[in-house]
Protein backbone atom coordinates (compact mmCIF):
# COMPACT_ATOMS: atom_id res chain seq x y z
CA UNK A 1 0.00 0.00 0.00
CA UNK A 2 1.22 3.82 -0.40
CA UNK A 3 0.53 6.51 0.97
CA UNK A 4 1.04 8.06 4.65
CA UNK A 5 -1.15 5.22 6.22
CA UNK A 6 0.41 1.24 7.73
CA UNK A 7 -2.03 -0.80 5.88
CA UNK A 8 -5.71 -1.87 5.59
CA UNK A 9 -7.90 -4.73 7.37
CA UNK A 10 -9.55 -6.06 3.70
CA UNK A 11 -11.12 -8.93 4.52
CA UNK A 12 -11.17 -10.24 1.16
CA UNK A 13 -7.07 -10.20 1.35
CA UNK A 14 -7.11 -12.25 4.66
CA UNK A 15 -9.35 -14.63 3.31
CA UNK A 16 -6.99 -15.36 0.15
CA UNK A 17 -4.15 -15.45 2.15
CA UNK A 18 -2.16 -12.28 0.68
CA UNK A 19 -2.10 -10.33 3.88
CA UNK A 20 0.83 -10.99 6.08
CA UNK A 21 1.79 -10.32 9.00
CA UNK A 22 -1.55 -10.47 10.81
CA UNK A 23 -4.05 -7.93 10.67
CA UNK A 24 -3.26 -5.50 13.80
CA UNK A 25 -6.61 -4.77 15.62
CA UNK A 26 -7.42 -2.77 18.98
CA UNK A 27 -10.86 -2.83 20.44
CA UNK A 28 -12.29 0.55 22.00
CA UNK A 29 -14.84 -0.90 25.00
CA UNK A 30 -15.38 -0.79 28.43
CA UNK A 31 -14.90 -4.22 30.19
CA UNK A 32 -18.09 -5.20 28.36
CA UNK A 33 -18.65 -6.08 24.07
CA UNK A 34 -15.38 -5.52 23.79
CA UNK A 35 -14.00 -8.49 26.05
CA UNK A 36 -16.65 -11.07 24.36
CA UNK A 37 -16.11 -9.51 20.77
CA UNK A 38 -12.34 -10.66 21.43
CA UNK A 39 -13.37 -13.58 22.85
CA UNK A 40 -15.93 -14.90 19.80
CA UNK A 41 -14.62 -13.22 16.72
CA UNK A 42 -10.47 -12.76 17.11
CA UNK A 43 -9.16 -15.16 19.89
CA UNK A 44 -8.45 -17.64 17.51
CA UNK A 45 -8.43 -16.07 14.01
CA UNK A 46 -4.91 -16.01 13.50
CA UNK A 47 -5.19 -13.40 10.71
CA UNK A 48 -6.15 -10.83 12.90
CA UNK A 49 -4.00 -9.64 15.76
CA UNK A 50 -5.37 -7.54 18.61
CA UNK A 51 -2.36 -5.72 19.98
CA UNK A 52 -4.64 -3.60 23.00
CA UNK A 53 -7.84 -2.67 24.16
CA UNK A 54 -8.40 0.63 25.60
CA UNK A 55 -11.59 1.79 28.29
CA UNK A 56 -13.76 4.52 28.66
CA UNK A 57 -16.39 5.04 30.71
CA UNK A 58 -16.20 2.86 33.97
CA UNK A 59 -13.42 4.15 36.34
CA UNK A 60 -10.37 2.16 36.65
CA UNK A 61 -11.00 -0.51 34.28
CA UNK A 62 -7.51 1.03 32.26
CA UNK A 63 -3.94 0.01 32.57
CA UNK A 64 -5.04 -3.23 33.58
CA UNK A 65 -4.57 -6.01 31.09
CA UNK A 66 -6.51 -8.78 29.40
CA UNK A 67 -4.84 -11.85 30.80
CA UNK A 68 -3.12 -14.79 29.34
CA UNK A 69 -5.55 -17.21 30.66
CA UNK A 70 -8.42 -15.59 28.91
CA UNK A 71 -6.56 -14.24 25.74
CA UNK A 72 -5.52 -18.02 25.10
CA UNK A 73 -2.34 -18.94 24.13
CA UNK A 74 -1.36 -16.84 21.17
CA UNK A 75 -1.61 -14.14 23.65
CA UNK A 76 1.61 -15.50 26.04
CA UNK A 77 2.03 -11.57 27.96
CA UNK A 78 -1.87 -11.19 27.61
CA UNK A 79 -3.76 -7.80 25.99
CA UNK A 80 -2.63 -4.07 27.50
CA UNK A 81 -5.86 -2.03 28.42
CA UNK A 82 -5.06 1.49 28.01
CA UNK A 83 -7.22 4.61 28.69
CA UNK A 84 -9.22 6.13 25.60
CA UNK A 85 -7.49 8.99 25.76
CA UNK A 86 -4.78 7.31 24.02
CA UNK A 87 -6.44 5.79 21.30
CA UNK A 88 -4.56 7.95 18.06
CA UNK A 89 -1.15 7.71 19.51
CA UNK A 90 -1.58 3.58 19.77
CA UNK A 91 -3.03 3.45 16.19
CA UNK A 92 0.08 5.22 14.91
CA UNK A 93 2.72 3.37 17.44
CA UNK A 94 1.15 -0.12 17.17
CA UNK A 95 0.56 0.91 12.98
CA UNK A 96 -3.25 -0.08 13.72
CA UNK A 97 -4.97 -1.67 10.68
CA UNK A 98 -8.77 -2.00 12.19
CA UNK A 99 -10.09 -0.08 15.41
CA UNK A 100 -12.93 -2.47 16.92
CA UNK A 101 -16.02 -0.21 18.39
CA UNK A 102 -17.54 -1.99 21.38
CA UNK A 103 -19.30 -0.14 23.93
CA UNK A 104 -22.81 0.94 24.59
CA UNK A 105 -25.09 4.09 24.66
CA UNK A 106 -23.33 6.29 22.98
CA UNK A 107 -24.94 8.71 20.55
CA UNK A 108 -24.57 8.04 16.84
CA UNK A 109 -22.67 11.41 16.63
CA UNK A 110 -20.14 10.41 18.78
CA UNK A 111 -19.96 7.14 17.30
CA UNK A 112 -18.88 8.68 14.09
CA UNK A 113 -16.68 11.40 15.68
CA UNK A 114 -14.65 8.26 16.81
CA UNK A 115 -15.05 7.22 13.74
CA UNK A 116 -13.47 10.08 12.06
CA UNK A 117 -10.30 10.23 14.48
CA UNK A 118 -9.74 6.73 13.75
CA UNK A 119 -9.74 7.11 10.01
CA UNK A 120 -7.96 10.17 10.36
CA UNK A 121 -5.07 7.99 11.52
CA UNK A 122 -5.24 5.64 8.69
CA UNK A 123 -6.56 2.62 10.38
CA UNK A 124 -10.10 1.08 9.37
CA UNK A 125 -13.09 1.71 11.67
CA UNK A 126 -15.25 -1.39 12.22
CA UNK A 127 -18.76 -2.61 13.94
CA UNK A 128 -19.00 -6.29 14.44
CA UNK A 129 -22.92 -6.82 14.44
CA UNK A 130 -25.29 -9.78 16.48
CA UNK A 131 -24.27 -12.70 13.71
CA UNK A 132 -20.93 -12.11 14.10
CA UNK A 133 -21.33 -11.84 18.03
CA UNK A 134 -23.81 -13.80 19.30
CA UNK A 135 -23.71 -17.15 20.68
CA UNK A 136 -26.30 -20.54 19.85
CA UNK A 137 -28.02 -21.80 23.21
CA UNK A 138 -29.14 -25.36 23.69
CA UNK A 139 -32.20 -23.38 25.79
CA UNK A 140 -34.64 -20.93 24.49
CA UNK A 141 -33.66 -17.68 25.09
CA UNK A 142 -35.40 -14.45 25.77
CA UNK A 143 -33.30 -11.45 25.72
CA UNK A 144 -34.26 -8.34 27.58
CA UNK A 145 -32.44 -4.78 25.83
CA UNK A 146 -33.14 -1.24 25.92
CA UNK A 147 -32.48 1.67 23.57
CA UNK A 148 -30.89 3.85 26.18
CA UNK A 149 -29.70 3.00 30.18
CA UNK A 150 -32.34 3.38 32.72
CA UNK A 151 -35.35 2.50 30.47
CA UNK A 152 -36.16 -0.56 33.03
CA UNK A 153 -34.57 -3.28 31.51
CA UNK A 154 -34.05 -4.78 35.18
CA UNK A 155 -37.58 -4.65 36.58
CA UNK A 156 -38.84 -5.90 32.87
CA UNK A 157 -36.41 -8.68 33.30
CA UNK A 158 -37.36 -9.47 37.05
CA UNK A 159 -41.20 -9.55 35.77
CA UNK A 160 -40.28 -11.95 33.01
CA UNK A 161 -38.52 -13.95 35.28
CA UNK A 162 -41.64 -14.58 37.35
CA UNK A 163 -43.87 -15.00 35.07
CA UNK A 164 -41.38 -18.35 34.16
CA UNK A 165 -40.90 -19.10 37.55
CA UNK A 166 -44.75 -19.15 38.32
CA UNK A 167 -45.00 -21.31 34.94
CA UNK A 168 -42.54 -23.99 36.34
CA UNK A 169 -39.41 -23.00 34.37
CA UNK A 170 -35.77 -23.40 35.54
CA UNK A 171 -34.75 -20.15 34.79
CA UNK A 172 -31.11 -18.34 34.87
CA UNK A 173 -30.70 -14.73 34.39
CA UNK A 174 -27.00 -14.24 32.25
CA UNK A 175 -26.30 -10.82 33.27
CA UNK A 176 -24.26 -8.23 30.38
CA UNK A 177 -21.07 -8.26 31.96
CA UNK A 178 -19.39 -6.00 34.54
CA UNK A 179 -16.09 -7.60 35.42
CA UNK A 180 -14.33 -4.55 37.21
CA UNK A 181 -12.14 -6.59 39.76
CA UNK A 182 -9.46 -9.30 38.74
CA UNK A 183 -10.42 -10.55 35.60
CA UNK A 184 -8.58 -13.64 35.84
CA UNK A 185 -10.62 -14.73 38.93
CA UNK A 186 -14.29 -13.58 36.80
CA UNK A 187 -14.29 -15.96 34.03
CA UNK A 188 -17.83 -17.34 35.07
CA UNK A 189 -19.63 -16.46 37.92
CA UNK A 190 -23.05 -17.36 39.72
CA UNK A 191 -25.06 -15.09 42.51
CA UNK A 192 -27.91 -16.51 44.32
CA UNK A 193 -27.81 -15.43 47.73
CA UNK A 194 -26.33 -12.47 49.07
CA UNK A 195 -23.27 -13.91 50.90
CA UNK A 196 -22.11 -14.79 46.76
CA UNK A 197 -22.22 -11.13 46.55
CA UNK A 198 -20.12 -10.38 49.79
CA UNK A 199 -17.64 -13.53 48.70
CA UNK A 200 -16.96 -11.96 45.28
CA UNK A 201 -16.15 -8.37 46.39
CA UNK A 202 -18.76 -6.74 44.34
CA UNK A 203 -19.47 -3.33 43.77
CA UNK A 204 -22.33 -0.92 43.71
CA UNK A 205 -22.94 -0.98 40.16
CA UNK A 206 -22.87 -4.91 40.17
CA UNK A 207 -25.16 -5.71 43.50
CA UNK A 208 -27.78 -3.06 42.17
CA UNK A 209 -28.28 -5.45 39.08
CA UNK A 210 -27.99 -8.39 41.07
CA UNK A 211 -29.74 -8.14 44.73
CA UNK A 212 -32.92 -7.06 43.13
CA UNK A 213 -33.02 -10.80 40.97
CA UNK A 214 -31.51 -12.88 43.95
CA UNK A 215 -34.43 -11.34 45.94
CA UNK A 216 -36.47 -13.14 43.37
CA UNK A 217 -35.27 -16.40 43.51
CA UNK A 218 -33.66 -15.53 39.99
CA UNK A 219 -30.08 -17.11 39.99
CA UNK A 220 -27.66 -14.79 37.98
CA UNK A 221 -24.59 -15.65 35.86
CA UNK A 222 -22.14 -13.06 34.62
CA UNK A 223 -18.57 -12.63 33.52
CA UNK A 224 -16.03 -12.68 30.80
CA UNK A 225 -16.30 -15.90 29.27
CA UNK A 226 -19.66 -15.77 28.01
CA UNK A 227 -19.18 -19.29 25.79
CA UNK A 228 -18.44 -20.76 29.37
CA UNK A 229 -21.05 -18.93 31.27
CA UNK A 230 -23.84 -20.26 28.89
CA UNK A 231 -22.85 -23.73 29.39
CA UNK A 232 -22.78 -23.65 32.84
CA UNK A 233 -26.37 -21.97 32.99
CA UNK A 234 -27.82 -24.27 30.56
CA UNK A 235 -26.95 -27.13 33.01
CA UNK A 236 -29.06 -25.54 35.20
CA UNK A 237 -32.17 -24.15 33.26
CA UNK A 238 -34.62 -24.67 31.13
CA UNK A 239 -35.07 -21.03 29.94
CA UNK A 240 -32.21 -18.65 29.76
CA UNK A 241 -32.72 -15.13 30.20
CA UNK A 242 -30.76 -12.37 28.96
CA UNK A 243 -30.52 -9.38 31.47
CA UNK A 244 -29.13 -6.53 28.59
CA UNK A 245 -26.84 -3.68 30.11
CA UNK A 246 -26.82 -0.24 28.79
CA UNK A 247 -28.53 -0.27 25.57
CA UNK A 248 -25.92 -3.25 24.24
CA UNK A 249 -27.76 -6.21 22.32
CA UNK A 250 -27.65 -9.16 23.32
CA UNK A 251 -24.53 -11.55 22.91
CA UNK A 252 -26.87 -14.92 22.55
CA UNK A 253 -29.28 -15.17 19.90
CA UNK A 254 -32.50 -14.60 21.29
CA UNK A 255 -35.67 -16.72 20.42
CA UNK A 256 -37.86 -13.59 21.60
CA UNK A 257 -36.29 -10.43 21.70
CA UNK A 258 -38.02 -7.65 24.33
CA UNK A 259 -36.48 -4.08 23.86
CA UNK A 260 -37.85 -1.29 26.60
CA UNK A 261 -38.27 2.13 25.76
CA UNK A 262 -38.74 5.48 27.90
CA UNK A 263 -40.69 8.15 27.10
CA UNK A 264 -38.58 10.71 29.43
CA UNK A 265 -36.08 10.87 26.85
CA UNK A 266 -38.61 10.77 23.77
CA UNK A 267 -35.95 11.03 20.89
CA UNK A 268 -32.82 8.72 22.64
CA UNK A 269 -34.58 5.19 20.73
CA UNK A 270 -33.08 6.35 17.26
CA UNK A 271 -30.66 8.48 18.32
CA UNK A 272 -28.09 6.41 20.50
CA UNK A 273 -26.11 3.33 19.63
CA UNK A 274 -26.55 0.54 19.67
CA UNK A 275 -29.89 1.10 20.99
CA UNK A 276 -31.35 1.78 17.32
CA UNK A 277 -30.13 -1.65 16.71
CA UNK A 278 -32.48 -3.29 19.53
CA UNK A 279 -35.13 -1.26 18.43
CA UNK A 280 -35.25 -2.51 14.75
CA UNK A 281 -34.79 -5.95 15.67
CA UNK A 282 -37.30 -6.13 18.66
CA UNK A 283 -39.94 -8.81 18.63
CA UNK A 284 -41.46 -6.62 21.56
CA UNK A 285 -41.14 -3.17 22.20
CA UNK A 286 -42.05 -2.15 25.97
CA UNK A 287 -43.01 1.60 26.52
CA UNK A 288 -42.04 1.86 30.06
CA UNK A 289 -43.31 5.17 32.71
CA UNK A 290 -46.60 5.70 31.43
CA UNK A 291 -47.82 6.87 34.85
CA UNK A 292 -44.65 9.43 34.92
CA UNK A 293 -44.45 10.20 31.28
CA UNK A 294 -45.98 13.62 29.66
CA UNK A 295 -48.33 11.71 27.06
CA UNK A 296 -47.09 13.70 24.02
CA UNK A 297 -44.27 12.11 24.52
CA UNK A 298 -45.12 8.38 24.62
CA UNK A 299 -47.30 9.40 21.75
CA UNK A 300 -43.81 10.54 20.00
CA UNK A 301 -41.99 7.40 21.12
CA UNK A 302 -44.96 5.08 19.63
CA UNK A 303 -44.69 6.70 16.49
CA UNK A 304 -40.99 6.50 16.56
CA UNK A 305 -41.59 2.67 16.92
CA UNK A 306 -44.08 2.37 13.99
CA UNK A 307 -41.63 3.79 11.52
CA UNK A 308 -38.47 2.08 12.92
CA UNK A 309 -40.15 -1.60 13.58
CA UNK A 310 -44.08 -1.75 12.50
CA UNK A 311 -44.02 -5.22 13.01
CA UNK A 312 -42.91 -5.63 16.48
CA UNK A 313 -45.75 -5.72 19.36
CA UNK A 314 -46.03 -2.69 21.26
CA UNK A 315 -46.81 -2.90 25.42
CA UNK A 316 -47.54 -0.27 27.56
CA UNK A 317 -46.29 -0.07 31.41
CA UNK A 318 -46.18 1.80 34.53
CA UNK A 319 -43.21 1.82 36.53
CA UNK A 320 -44.94 1.35 39.89
CA UNK A 321 -43.01 3.67 42.74
CA UNK A 322 -43.41 2.19 46.71
CA UNK A 323 -41.42 3.22 49.36
CA UNK A 324 -40.25 1.41 52.31
CA UNK A 325 -41.24 2.56 55.28
CA UNK A 326 -43.92 4.36 54.19
CA UNK A 327 -45.02 7.73 54.48
CA UNK A 328 -41.56 8.89 55.47
CA UNK A 329 -40.60 11.67 53.11
CA UNK A 330 -43.45 14.37 53.56
CA UNK A 331 -42.23 17.96 54.95
CA UNK A 332 -38.67 16.09 54.85
CA UNK A 333 -35.20 17.78 53.87
CA UNK A 334 -33.88 15.11 51.48
CA UNK A 335 -30.80 13.69 49.99
CA UNK A 336 -31.78 11.32 46.94
CA UNK A 337 -29.55 8.74 45.82
CA UNK A 338 -30.18 7.41 42.31
CA UNK A 339 -28.89 4.50 40.05
CA UNK A 340 -25.02 5.38 39.26
CA UNK A 341 -25.24 5.22 35.47
CA UNK A 342 -29.23 5.79 34.52
CA UNK A 343 -27.62 9.06 36.00
CA UNK A 344 -24.11 9.69 34.68
CA UNK A 345 -23.43 7.77 31.21
CA UNK A 346 -27.66 7.55 30.46
CA UNK A 347 -27.77 11.09 31.37
CA UNK A 348 -31.68 11.18 33.34
CA UNK A 349 -31.55 14.29 35.39
CA UNK A 350 -33.05 12.10 37.69
CA UNK A 351 -34.54 8.58 38.89
CA UNK A 352 -37.46 6.91 40.59
CA UNK A 353 -36.06 8.58 44.24
CA UNK A 354 -36.58 11.95 42.92
CA UNK A 355 -39.97 11.14 41.48
CA UNK A 356 -41.12 9.82 44.93
CA UNK A 357 -39.98 12.73 46.86
CA UNK A 358 -41.89 14.93 44.43
CA UNK A 359 -45.59 12.81 44.51
CA UNK A 360 -44.31 12.20 48.62
CA UNK A 361 -43.90 16.25 49.47
CA UNK A 362 -40.55 16.37 50.26
CA UNK A 363 -40.11 20.04 51.76
CA UNK A 364 -36.40 19.97 49.61
CA UNK A 365 -33.94 17.85 47.75
CA UNK A 366 -30.46 18.93 49.57
CA UNK A 367 -27.81 19.62 46.99
CA UNK A 368 -25.04 17.57 47.75
CA UNK A 369 -22.64 18.70 45.79
CA UNK A 370 -21.08 21.25 48.03
CA UNK A 371 -19.72 18.06 50.11
CA UNK A 372 -18.74 15.65 47.78
CA UNK A 373 -14.89 15.21 47.44
CA UNK A 374 -12.89 12.42 45.46
CA UNK A 375 -13.77 10.70 42.82
CA UNK A 376 -17.27 11.92 43.85
CA UNK A 377 -16.52 15.18 43.24
CA UNK A 378 -14.81 14.23 39.71
CA UNK A 379 -18.20 12.65 39.02
CA UNK A 380 -20.04 15.99 39.37
CA UNK A 381 -17.57 17.38 36.67
CA UNK A 382 -17.72 14.82 34.51
CA UNK A 383 -21.62 14.90 33.99
CA UNK A 384 -22.76 18.14 34.67
CA UNK A 385 -26.16 17.65 34.08
CA UNK A 386 -26.81 15.99 37.20
CA UNK A 387 -28.76 18.06 39.39
CA UNK A 388 -29.47 18.15 43.13
CA UNK A 389 -28.68 14.39 43.96
CA UNK A 390 -26.09 11.48 44.31
CA UNK A 391 -24.90 9.56 41.67
CA UNK A 392 -24.98 5.77 43.38
CA UNK A 393 -21.47 5.77 42.42
CA UNK A 394 -18.96 2.66 43.99
CA UNK A 395 -16.37 1.15 41.49
CA UNK A 396 -14.11 0.82 44.24
CA UNK A 397 -13.80 0.25 48.34
CA UNK A 398 -12.38 3.93 47.94
CA UNK A 399 -15.13 5.19 46.30
CA UNK A 400 -17.41 3.30 48.52
CA UNK A 401 -16.12 5.82 51.26
CA UNK A 402 -16.40 8.53 49.43
CA UNK A 403 -20.05 8.06 48.61
CA UNK A 404 -20.53 7.47 52.78
CA UNK A 405 -18.58 10.52 53.54
CA UNK A 406 -20.58 12.56 50.69
CA UNK A 407 -23.75 11.57 52.27
CA UNK A 408 -22.72 11.71 56.05
CA UNK A 409 -21.86 15.47 55.04
CA UNK A 410 -24.92 16.54 53.55
CA UNK A 411 -27.67 17.89 55.63
CA UNK A 412 -30.54 16.21 54.46
CA UNK A 413 -33.28 14.82 56.82
CA UNK A 414 -33.58 11.56 55.46
CA UNK A 415 -31.52 9.82 52.79
CA UNK A 416 -34.15 8.06 49.91
CA UNK A 417 -32.17 5.31 48.04
CA UNK A 418 -33.38 5.42 44.53
CA UNK A 419 -30.81 3.02 43.74
CA UNK A 420 -32.57 -0.54 43.90
CA UNK A 421 -29.96 -1.57 46.98
CA UNK A 422 -29.95 -0.98 50.49
CA UNK A 423 -26.60 0.98 50.93
CA UNK A 424 -26.32 0.59 54.50
CA UNK A 425 -25.25 -3.31 54.00
CA UNK A 426 -22.00 -2.00 53.81
CA UNK A 427 -21.71 1.49 55.16
CA UNK A 428 -22.29 3.38 58.17
CA UNK A 429 -24.46 6.08 57.74
CA UNK A 430 -25.72 9.00 60.51
CA UNK A 431 -29.64 9.30 59.12
CA UNK A 432 -32.56 7.55 58.27
CA UNK A 433 -33.16 6.36 55.13
CA UNK A 434 -35.97 4.98 52.93
CA UNK A 435 -35.90 2.74 49.76
CA UNK A 436 -37.97 3.30 46.79
CA UNK A 437 -38.97 0.04 45.16
CA UNK A 438 -40.17 0.20 41.19
CA UNK A 439 -42.00 -2.54 39.30
CA UNK A 440 -43.10 -3.33 36.19
CA UNK A 441 -46.81 -2.96 35.68
CA UNK A 442 -48.75 -3.79 32.18
CA UNK A 443 -51.58 -1.31 31.61
CA UNK A 444 -52.78 -4.09 29.19
CA UNK A 445 -51.07 -7.51 30.36
CA UNK A 446 -49.90 -9.29 27.60
CA UNK A 447 -46.25 -10.73 28.10
CA UNK A 448 -47.36 -13.83 29.33
CA UNK A 449 -49.62 -14.52 25.97
CA UNK A 450 -46.60 -13.59 24.06
CA UNK A 451 -44.25 -15.81 26.03
CA UNK A 452 -46.62 -18.54 25.74
CA UNK A 453 -47.07 -18.45 22.08
CA UNK A 454 -42.99 -18.19 21.46
CA UNK A 455 -41.78 -20.35 23.78
CA UNK A 456 -42.54 -24.57 24.52
CA UNK A 457 -45.14 -23.45 27.52
CA UNK A 458 -45.76 -25.95 29.99
CA UNK A 459 -48.99 -27.72 28.71
CA UNK A 460 -48.80 -26.20 25.19
CA UNK A 461 -48.38 -29.19 23.19
CA UNK A 462 -50.56 -31.44 25.40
Amino acid sequence: MTGQFAGSGDDTRISQGLLSPPVKVLIMGAAGRDFHNFNTYFRDRPAYEVVAFTATQIPGIADRRYPTELAGPRYPLGIPIHPEQDLADLIRHHQIDQVIFAYSDVSHETVMHVASQVLACGADFRLLGPHTTMLRSQKPVVAITAVRTGCGKSQTTRYIGRLLLQAGFRVAIVRHPMPYGDLKVQAVQRFATYDDLDRESCTIEEREEYEPLIANGLAVFAGIDYEAILRRAERQADIILWDGGNNDFSFYRPDLSIVVVDPHRAGDETLYHPGETNLRMADVVIINKIDSADPAKVESVRTAIAAANPAATVVLANSRITSDPPDQIHGQRVLVIEDGPTITHGQMAYGAGVIAAERQGARELVDPRPYASGSIAETFRKWPQIGPLLPAMGYSQEQIEELESTINLTPADRVIFGTPIDLRRFMTLNKPAVRIFYELEEIHPQLESILKERLPWPGKLS
